[in-house]
């Protein structure tokens, strides 16, 4: 032992055969510490892996060590869990993996446990661990192989050594029962028989330990499929209705073949892959949970459910490639490297609800792309419409503007002062959603996935080009949209005062509230930041209003109203099923309006509890706030230079929250459609094109062009000939 490391010889001479169980992980723990080394070089750690095989070839003392080593830290874990649960949840559910993972986060790992899954974590947790396993090259895996996992035919006792912390004689211990072996125990009589009589058919231990778990496995992967909220969403037909009835039944043909003929033979391949075709099948049946979430709602915790189930049948197949490799110690280590991957993955909480949420964000987009529709004005007719929408909008706000200032004048508590200002928003917003007019911030958190559904094949030119045109529109749509929210909330906010004045002799604020609301807007002070916060909050709004809308279908509350036998008889059949259809169709609108409103208001309380001096910053709200000052101030505020620099700071706090929300909104819709990966340049290139050649588009609609006048007598057109549709490059509706 000259020529190996100092540190590597200490950790071989502390190789203790009977060490207690927690000294024996914590030996390990040292080993693939000094492997690791900085954690740098891959090929240095597998240089030191090198160097043990070196030490042990002609060391017959140490090889005598470790074999019994070996033999007591088996008797004492079990390799079960590790290959048939390593990576999965506990329990099918969301919300229990995310509290274990947050656990695990807050806990340290403890070496005192016969959980080798849970050793695991603690001897292999970093993403290098699974690159010095892979980069073990099949002669180096097969000489590992053989001298520290083949039993020798003889095997001598290993004495003890006089400074080593010994358990008791091998004879005296009695390995406690695993976690593993108890849940194999409830999985049914068919792991135990089928285990006893593969192990009992020449197979070595490492087989049947990887044969054990592939039934285990397989257990858990009916289990899901034979769950009740999963069955009762597939779809019904012949395979789906037995692939999960018919894979026991693969499993056992396998097994058979493996007793008769051995893991090489060409008997037991066919059959194994008889159990991959029965594996792919129940995947199959699986993925028709996903065409009813597609139209009833998404649920994370069924989707939870279903990515555990096409992890464990991706998990049989890894094992049933370990098991039937003619190179196993090398297979071995590339399923390890594979297990280390795993265990890296699920510490991440960030990971979990990426993985799990997915759908969610999809299904929450592609809803927000249908409403964002009728936001996006294509033609003159719906940019009037919008106008006029918009203006009644920004009349509504100058009431809300008015209402704050009379709550203000009110001593409430912080929390009570922020909720009346929150139901102030949230019955604005709602009497503007049912009157049908529009406030323009709130219009970029549903388009901004209308446009992202643009991209779904942005490679294709006509598709970018109608992502171009959409930008237009959208542009076009918000600067109308917030011009008539400002052109209106301004004098509606004078006429209030006027009459309030008229009335009482005093406006809505006094001249010095006057002085505090135009500072605490000024350009230079937080305002902005304040704008970029509340765009946040537009876009928080609209993520709760897509998971109301969800959970309102995935439950069916719409066919609950019009159905429920009560509901009927107090309403009325006819009556019952109208208030479930308007609720199907405005649950959303409604979710985002009163919650909005709640944030708006809410938020500044809750940070002045903590001490933090945030507001909000509504570009309407902030714009009517501007003129009650100004009526206060009277015609002599227009030589206040306070007065101008909250009027620069309105003219910025619209673009803010647009902006804020709109990008939210379109990163969120690019993630759910898989579109991280865009071409960006040319989308660049083909806006800044559309902007030098036709400028015009951004800001007014395409105007409409008659019809030709057709003479009864002319021959019809050719069938190649353009479309006026086509012909009008701006326009992606037909002429009206």
């Amino acid at each position: 032992m000259k020529s190996i490391d100092p540190h590597l010889q200490q950790l071989l001479q502390q190789l203790h055969p009977y060490a207690k169980p927690v000294q024996r992980h914590l030996w390990l723990y040292d080993l693939m510490e000094w492997i690791r080394g900085d954690r740098r070089d891959v090929q240095a750690a597998v240089g030191r892996v090198r160097q043990i095989v070196a030490a042990a070839q002609d060391n017959a003392e140490l090889l005598t060590r470790w074999h019994v080593w070996r033999k007591q830290f088996f008797r004492h874990v079990d390799p079960t869990p590790l290959l048939a649960d390593f990576g999965f949840a506990p329990r099918t559910a969301f919300m229990s993996e995310f509290a274990h993972r947050l656990r695990r986060k807050w806990l340290p790992a403890s070496p005192d446990t016969t959980d080798l899954a849970q050793l695991c974590n603690l001897l292999l947790p970093y993403p290098f661990d699974a690159q010095w396993l892979r980069a073990l090259d099949p002669q180096l895996t097969a000489q590992l192989r053989k001298l520290f996992f083949v039993e020798p035919d003889t095997l001598p006792q290993a004495p003890p050594l006089a400074d080593g912390p010994a358990s008791p004689a091998p004879e005296d211990i009695k390995p406690p029962q695993t976690a593993s072996a108890a849940k194999t125990e409830a999985a049914g009589q068919l792991v135990q028989t089928t285990s006893t009589a593969w192990q009992q058919s020449g197979l070595s231990h490492w087989q049947a330990t990887l044969l054990e778990a592939i039934t285990y496995n397989v257990s858990q992967i009916t289990a899901i499929g034979f769950a009740n909220e999963i069955r009762i969403r597939m779809t019904h037909n012949a395979e789906t209705t037995r692939a999960f009835h018919d894979l026991h039944a693969a499993l056992d043909g396998f097994g058979r073949m493996l007793h008769l003929h051995g893991p090489q033979s060409e008997q037991a391949k066919l059959q194994a892959q008889a159990l991959r075709d029965q594996l792919q099948a129940c995947r199959r049946a699986a993925s028709t949970v996903y065409e009813h979430f597609s139209q009833y709602g998404v649920s994370i915790g069924l989707v939870f459910m279903l990515r555990q189930l096409r992890d464990r049948i991706q998990r049989a197949n890894e094992l049933l490639d370990c098991l039937l490799s003619p190179q196993i110690a090398h297979a071995t280590t590339k399923l390890l490297a594979r297990l280390v991957m795993l265990g890296t993955e699920r510490r991440s909480l960030r990971k979990l609800w990426q993985s799990n949420s997915h759908l969610m964000a999809a299904k929450v987009a592609e809803s927000h792309a249908e409403t964002g529709e009728q936001y996006i004005t294509r033609n003159a007719r719906e940019w009037r419409t919008l106008l006029g929408h918009a203006l009644g909008g920004g009349a509504a706000m100058g009431f809300a503007v008015w209402f704050k200032f009379m709550l203000g004048a009110i001593a409430m508590s912080i929390f009570w002062a922020g909720f009346a200002a929150g139901l102030n928003y949230a019955f604005i917003f709602v009497v503007i959603q049912l009157l049908h007019w529009t406030v323009a911030t709130k219009q970029p958190a549903v388009t901004a996935p209308a446009m992202a559904a643009k991209l779904k094949n942005v490679d294709d030119p006509q598709a970018l080009d109608g992502f171009v045109n959409e930008v237009a529109h959208l542009i076009r749509s918000q600067i109308i949209a917030i011009l008539g929210n400002l052109v209106a909330v301004v004098p509606m906010s004078l006429l209030i005062c006027l009459v309030l004045y008229l009335v009482t002799g005093k406006g809505m604020i006094t001249p010095e509230y006057a002085t505090k609301t135009l500072k605490s807007l000024h350009l230079w002070g937080p305002t902005l930041l304040f704008a970029a916060f509340t765009g946040v909050l537009l876009f928080a709004s609209s993520i709760v209003a897509g998971w109301v809308e969800n959970w309102f279908a995935l439950h069916q509350i719409d066919a609950s109203i019009a159905y429920h036998p009560r509901l009927r008889g107090l309403l009325g059949a006819d009556r019952a099923q109208r208030w479930g259809l308007w609720l199907r169709k405005n649950i959303s609108g409604l979710t985002a309006n009163i919650s909005l409103g709640f944030m708006l208001g809410l938020s500044p309380s809750f940070a002045q509890f903590f001490g933090i001096g945030l507001e909000v910053r509504h570009v309407t709200l902030v714009a009517g706030q501007v003129a009650a000052s100004a009526f206060a101030h009277g015609w002599p505020v227009l030589r206040d230079s306070g007065f101008w620099w909250a009027v620069a700071a309105t003219s910025l706090v619209g673009p803010i929250n647009l902006a804020v929300s709109f990008y939210l909104a379109f990163s969120t819709a690019l993630a759910a459609n898989n579109l991280q990966r865009l071409d960006r340049h040319r989308i660049y290139a083909a806006l800044r094109d559309r902007l030098r050649n036709d400028p015009g588009s951004f800001f007014f609609p395409p105007k409409i062009k008659p019809a030709p006048t057709v003479h009864p007598l002319a021959l019809p057109a050719p069938l190649d000939a353009p479309t006026q549709e086509e012909s009008d490059p701006a326009s992606n509706t037909p002429a009206s």
